[in-house]
C-alpha cells in the first residue's frame, strides 16, 4: 500500500499543469455561473431600461443568464459599493451612470467607495440632456433666449440639486446662451416632467425619456439638446446647443464595470459580449429611440472617456459644491 501511494503522488506530479482536476477547476471557463448587473437605480428608469436591454443579448452571449439586481439610494453610491465589495471574479458588474463615475469622485463628500475600486468594461450610451419648454413658452431657441432676457432671469428650471448632472448642463446652457434662470429643486425627473406638463414649471433639462414623453403629450417643446454628436434621429429638426458653441455640450453616460483587480480575462470577455449585444438593430433602434447614442470600445476607451469627463466638469463641481 505504501508503494502504490507513493507511485499516486508521483504519478500525479508528472500530470501536466491545466489536466489535474484542481488545476482544472482553477482556470475554470469565465463566466461559471450566472452574472449579476447591479443598476444603481429604481426599475423603470432610464439606466434600468439600458441595462435589461443590454442584459437580455449578452445572455446568450456568454452562456449564462444576466440578472438585473437594482439597488438605488444615495446618488448610486449603494449599488457602486456593493459592486466594488464584491468578489472580483467578473460574476458581479455595474451599470453606472455620470453621476456614478464621473460626479460623486469629484465631490468633496467621502464616498464608500473610490473610482478606482471599480474597473471599466465598456462605455454603451451616451446621453445628452433636453431642456423643455411647457408647452406656448417658446418655439425654439432663438425665441426662447429672446424671452428669457427680456424676463431678466424670473424664468425658473429644475434641477435634481446643484451638483447633478442635469443641473450642469442647465448651466451649461445659460452660460453658453447668456441667460439667467431661478433653480427649483426636486427629488427627481419625474416630478419635474409632472410641474412642466402642468404649467407650473417653465423649463425642466432632462435625460431623453423624459424629454421626449413631455414632447409627445403635447404639453412641451424641446427645444435644443446638449449632445455633442450628429442630431438624435428621434428629434431630427431639433438643435444640438454644440451647433450655436461646444461650449454648451453636457452629456451623461451609461457604462459597465466590475470591481477592481478582476482578471482581465474577465473583463475582456465581458466587454466583447457587450460590444456583439450592442450591435443587435433592435437594441440599437431602442436605446436611439430613447435619446441614447450607442458608444462601445475597448475598457482603456471608457477609461480615457472617464478621465476627459473629470477634468471637464471638475471645476464646475468643486464651485458648486462650494457654493
Amino acid at each position: 500500500m505504501q508503494r502504490r501511494a507513493l507511485f499516486g503522488l508521483a504519478s500525479a506530479a508528472m500530470i501536466p499543469a491545466g489536466l489535474g482536476l484542481p488545476a482544472a477547476r482553477a482556470q475554470e471557463a469565465f463566466p461559471s455561473r450566472p452574472v449579476t448587473m447591479v443598476v444603481p437605480f429604481p426599475p423603470g428608469g432610464a439606466t434600468d431600461v439600458a441595462a435589461r436591454t443590454l442584459a437580455e443579448r449578452m445572455a446568450p452571449l456568454l452562456g449564462q443568464p444576466v440578472i438585473i439586481d437594482n439597488k438605488p439610494g444615495a446618488q448610486t453610491a449603494i449599488g457602486a459599493d456593493a459592486v466594488a465589495r464584491a468578489a472580483p471574479d467578473g460574476h458581479t458588474i455595474l451599470m453606472a451612470s455620470g453621476t456614478t463615475m464621473t460626479l460623486n469622485p469629484l465631490l468633496p463628500e467621502k464616498l464608500a467607495y473610490k473610482a478606482e475600486d471599480l474597473t471599466p468594461i465598456v462605455l454603451v450610451t451616451t446621453l445628452p440632456f433636453a431642456v423643455v419648454v411647457k408647452k406656448g413658452l417658446a418655439t425654439d431657441v432663438q425665441s426662447f433666449v429672446a424671452l428669457a432676457k427680456s424676463r431678466n432671469g424670473q424664468l425658473n428650471y429644475g434641477s435634481n440639486g446643484p451638483t447633478s448632472f442635469n443641473n450642469i448642463a442647465a448651466i451649461a446652457v445659460m452660460e453658453g446662451l447668456g441667460i439667467r434662470m431661478q433653480e427649483v429643486g426636486y427629488r427627481g425627473d419625474a416630478q419635474q416632467l409632472t410641474d412642466l406638463m402642468s404649467g407650473t414649471l417653465d423649463v425642466i433639462v432632462v435625460g431623453g425619456s423624459s424629454a421626449l414623453a413631455a414632447m409627445r403629450s403635447g404639453r412641451g417643446t424641446i427645444i435644443g439638446w446638449t449632445g455633442e454628436k450628429e442630431r438624435l434621429a428621434v428629434t431630427p429638426d431639433v438643435p444640438n446647443f454644440s451647433e450655436l458653441g461646444p461650449n454648451m455640450v453636457c452629456q451623461t453616460h451609461f457604462g459597465l464595470l466590475a470591481p477592481a483587480r478582476t482578471p482581465a480575462s474577465a473583463i475582456q470577455r465581458l466587454n466583447q459580449a457587450a460590444i456583439k449585444a450592442m450591435e443587435a438593430p433592435e437594441l440599437r433602434q431602442r436605446l436611439l429611440s430613447e435619446g441614447q447614442y450607442v458608444a462601445g470600445g475597448t475598457p482603456d476607451d471608457y477609461a480615457a472617456y472617464l478621465k476627459r469627463d473629470a477634468d471637464r466638469w471638475r471645476e464646475l463641481v468643486g464651485r458648486l459644491a462650494r457654493a
